[in-house]
């Protein structure tokens, strides 16, 4: 398929930070894809860099088969961007900023994708008022309509839903599937896992690398071994006394209860392994059971993994 974005072995530095460090990964036209890590991952940068508004160290980026900074211009027309700050004018109301941008665009004619606009996103009884008077989901509607006013190929949204409520956060997911079903290639950034299970490929950013790149599902169906939720009294105790004593590193709490990941492909083999390195440990579990891993399990996974050749490699 025609590729929407490419990155090819992408450096940036800022003086002795790595921000992206030999970043690859391509978007298809049409697709949802997420680029996904905590804060200081590389996020944000790497998508300032599809919009051209940096300068990379090294590697190459295409937006539409086009440079982004040397060809500027020629994509602006086509690339909508969505800072992760609101950086609308909060003394303009919804219809006068979605004109502003739309007339920054050279679009004429914008009243009727204008109101098309706010249909959609339910906000035509709102129109005349001001964006400071807005809750924090309205204002990501109404940054998304000032995003898409000018009909773009691809949209780049960093971390659209932080801070915004769990009801809103679902209605923002509703009309992003709807801009998606119309041939729209979305790229957005989020801290948030649960997240990324609705993108047809991610990649898992941490410190500037790249840690993996699939669907959410074959990354969940990668790993080996077996995957156990563990109930006990006391969680990070517990987890202290199976690394110390029970000879389990790949143990990490998930809330009030431990996943720890064992090394056998079968479920009777690596409950009975566990109760074992349980009974050194001196932990008593009051449930035991098999799980599916969750996006979050493979980052962490994932995260370890790089971790232990890091230091095989400096230990060589």
């Amino acid at each position: 398929m025609e590729l929407a974005i490419e990155f090819t072995n992408v450096r940036k530095n800022y003086g002795p930070v790595e921000a992206l460090r030999d970043v690859s990964f391509s978007v298809q036209r049409g697709e949802m894809f997420g680029l996904i890590g905590p804060d200081g991952a590389g996020k944000t940068t790497a998508i300032r860099a599809m919009c051209g508004l940096l300068h990379v160290d090294g590697g190459a980026i295409r937006v539409l088969g086009r440079d982004p900074v040397k060809q500027h211009r020629a994509i602006t027309g086509s690339v909508g961007y969505l800072s992760q700050r609101f950086s609308l004018y909060g003394d303009l109301s919804i219809d006068e900023n979605i004109a502003f941008f739309a007339e920054i665009h050279g679009v004429r004619d914008y009243r009727t994708r204008r109101n098309a606009l706010l249909d959609m996103m339910q906000l035509t009884p709102f129109r005349r008022r001001l964006a400071d008077q807005l809750s924090g989901g309205m204002k990501q509607k109404l940054a998304l309509a000032c995003t898409l006013v000018h009909e773009p190929q691809v949209i780049l949204l960093d971390e659209p839903t932080t801070g915004v409520d769990p009801v809103s956060r679902r209605e923002f997911w509703k009309l992003l599937s709807k801009f998606l079903s119309t041939g729209i290639t979305i790229l957005m950034s989020t801290p948030y896992l649960d997240e990324a299970e609705r993108c047809a490929r991610i990649v898992l950013l941490h410190e500037g690398q790249v840690l993996a790149l699939d669907e959410p599902g074959r990354l969940r169906s990668s790993l080996s071994g077996t995957l156990l939720e563990v109930v006990t009294a006391a969680p990070r105790e517990a987890l202290t006394r199976l690394r110390e004593r029970g000879g389990l590193a790949s143990a990490q709490v998930f809330g009030d209860r431990l996943h720890v990941w064992m090394r056998h492909d079968d479920a009777p083999g690596a409950e009975a392994a566990f109760r074992e390195a349980a009974t050194r440990a001196q932990v008593d579990p009051t449930g035991v059971r098999v799980i599916v891993p969750s996006l979050e399990d493979v980052f962490i996974a994932k995260l370890n993994t790089d971790s232990s050749s890091s230091r095989e490699t400096t230990a060589s």
